[in-house]
Parts: C-alpha cells; structure tokens; sequence
C-alpha cells in the first residue's frame, strides 16, 4: 500500500513526506515566491506544491453576499471572492520559472488543478503528482480527468463525509490514476488544534486501503508530528518566509526554520516508532550490566549469612 511520488515511497514503512505548499505567500512578486522555493529546498523539505487557478477560473466577478466571505472570519472576513483570489493566486506564467527553480534544488513539485486548463499547464510541465483540494473533493468530473493522466493523486478530505470521500476514490480509481493517497483535514483557516481529529487517521486508512497523510493549517509543527504516530506518511504545510510580512495565508503557515524542524522531528517521530516487542533493545545492553548485582568483598565459609 504505497504511491510513488516522483522519486518518493509514500505510505506504511516509509518516511513522512513533507511537502511545503506556497500558495499565495507570494504575495503578487515572482521574486519572492522563487525566494520560497529556495528557502523550502534549504529547510530539507521533500516537495513544493502550488495551487493552479485563476479568478475567474475558480469564481465568478460578482460582488453579492454570497461571494463574500461571512464578516466573522478571523482571516479573510467580509472579502470579495475574486477579489481574494486576485491576490491569492499564482499566475499561470510564473508556474515554468517556478518548477524550473524547485527542480534544479531536487524538489518534488506538483500542484491542484482546480478546472481542465490547470490539468492542461500541469501536463505541459509534466507533474509527478496531482493534489485535489478539499473544496474540490465533490468535483468528481474533475477528479477523473485528473485520474486519466495517469498520475498519482493526493486528495484532501477537509468538510467531506465518508459518502464524499467513497465517491472521490471511486471517480480516481475509475479514471485510472496511478495510486491514491487520502489528506485527514480541517478545512477552516487557521485550524484550531482540537479540530484536528487525528484518531481518524488509521480510520480512512481502513476503511479505504490507501495511504494517508495530513493537511493541516493549525499553527505551529505539533500537531503534524503527533500524526506520525497515528500513521500520517505525507504531510502538508502552507510556508511562507517570515509571518510578518503579511499575506493571505501566512497566519497559519511556517517559516523556513520551523518547516525545517518539522521535517527533522516528523521523523524522528517515525523512527520512534519502532515495533511492539517489549524487552531490552540494543542500545539498553550496557544498562543491563549495571542492574543490582551481588559481588563478594571479603572471605566467606559456606553457611555464613550475607
């Protein structure tokens, strides 16, 4: 039960794959995202995704309640839908540049297509991989021509129910991608760490027979290493260089030192996780020797009491 995303082994048995997802951190400048494809290959990161969208591709231009976010969202509240896509998105002409540059470090690069002229850019730039956002899960057109790529999928699971789910593995299997791998995600922006249901993990793992990782926008790297030990083989981190710089995404995403820690302890995390055999290990040897012993310091006769 393991997908091979370019050079990388996903899923029991294998490392975590960390993948830093740029999404709009980039803040409009080229520049700076080419500066956050060197600062997520400096950190010892697997993988770089973007999001491959436009506007209007993804919305429609129309400022109505129901393309505003509600007034009460700790991010984003009361803004105009393109509008936050205008900002947010990463121009289709910046994507060669950017796979070029994360290339030449050695990352892994891929993205989420959200309609058919994503699906066209990416194969023009031969992605290893396809993402499927949370949003997208219910798009099942999508999804299968996505899957007649052949490629491998990695499919976000945020707001879905296990109906959604059914149907988003079927419609991929169906359409012929080359292995599955499911995302456990809370799809709200930030994510509160209680939210995060981590036990649910080894659930869709059981109940689909697919690898599974992590999506998580909770701040901080605690919550992704602690899903190592429920089994999360890949996870997914939005990045950005330095918070206070402002952007759409940078409240909940990292910085280049903590996407480094996180690849570090993600696994260790693994690593530690070992096997069930309970008894002394190698490394306890030299303790076993130093337990509480009996050595006899002066003369003794049979019989005397010690």
């Amino acid at each position: 039960m393991t997908v091979s995303i370019g050079p990388h082994r996903v899923g029991p048995g294998e490392r975590p794959l960390v993948v830093a997802e740029m999404s709009g951190n980039h803040n409009g400048s080229l520049d700076r995202a080419l500066e956050i494809v060197d600062a997520v290959a400096a950190s010892g990161a697997h993988a770089l995704k973007l999001q491959t969208y436009r506007p209007d591709t993804i919305t429609i231009d129309v400022d109505a309640q129901a393309f505003r976010i509600s007034d009460g969202h700790g991010l984003w509240g009361g803004e105009n839908l393109y509008q936050l896509f205008e900002r947010a998105h990463t121009p289709y002409e910046w994507h060669e540049p950017i796979f070029e540059r994360a290339r030449r470090h050695g990352l892994t690069v891929f993205s989420s297509p959200f309609d058919h002229t994503a699906v066209e850019l990416l194969e023009k730039l031969d992605v290893p991989a396809y993402k499927i956002a949370s949003s997208e899960l219910v798009d099942l057109p999508l999804i299968r021509l996505v899957a007649s790529t052949g490629k491998p999928m990695v499919i976000s699971t945020g707001m879905a129910t296990v109906g959604e789910i059914d149907a988003a593995v079927q419609a991929a299997r169906d359409g012929g991608a080359a292995g599955i791998v499911l995302l456990a995600c809370t799809a709200s922006y930030p994510a509160p760490p209680q939210d995060s249901n981590l036990r649910r993990i080894p659930v869709l793992a059981d109940t689909f027979g697919v690898p599974v990782g992590l999506s998580d926008h909770t701040p901080g790297i605690g919550v992704p290493v602690a899903s190592v030990a429920l089994g999360a083989c890949l996870i997914e981190k939005h990045v950005t260089l330095r918070r206070t710089d402002g952007g759409v995404d940078s409240d909940f995403s990292l910085e280049p030192e903590e996407l480094a820690a996180l690849t570090v302890e993600s696994e260790r995390a693994w690593a530690a996780l070992g096997t069930t055999t309970i008894g002394p290990t190698p490394t306890e040897r030299e303790g076993l020797r130093f337990r509480r012993s009996l050595f006899v310091v002066a003369d003794v006769r049979a019989g005397d009491p010690v």
